[in-house]
């Protein structure tokens, strides 16, 4: 997963807190997520739902945005965890959110309630993607 032991533990347990912190009163599916930046600092978010979904905001997104309100516009890794037996993966939208951030080797960890995880790069979740590269 990341550097260390410590380091792993130090992401899952934020992912979990971020989880626990979602507004979900709809669906009863909490997420969180866990960005670390280059800058070597955790960002979570958990998702926020809304009663018009088209309005929900996902973890990863929440993430994002207080990782870019730190100053920071790099991802080198990311943890996502749900109230789920199953592994949750970012969605569509947030892969494509993930990779104007992140390169394609950007290691992605998805995570189940109970611990169970699989890795996989950013272009395995997002093969041929579209970035800031192709508008230069």
């Amino acid at each position: 997963m990341v550097d260390d032991g410590h380091q792993a533990e130090q992401m899952t347990n934020l992912g979990r807190w971020a989880a626990g912190r979602a507004y979900a009163p709809y669906s009863g599916y909490k997420v969180g997520a866990v960005l670390r930046g280059a800058n070597g600092k955790y960002y979570t978010g958990c998702n926020v739902e809304n009663a018009a979904y088209p309005q929900t905001q996902c973890a990863e997104a929440s993430a994002i945005a207080a990782m870019i309100m730190d100053g920071e516009r790099s991802i080198a890794e990311v943890l996502v965890i749900a109230n789920s037996d199953q592994i949750v993966t970012p969605c569509g939208g947030c892969r494509q959110r993930i990779r104007e951030f992140a390169g394609p080797q950007t290691p992605i960890h998805c995570l189940s309630q109970d611990g169970a995880i699989e890795t996989h790069s950013l272009e395995e979740l997002l093969p041929m993607s579209f970035g800031p590269e192709h508008l230069e």
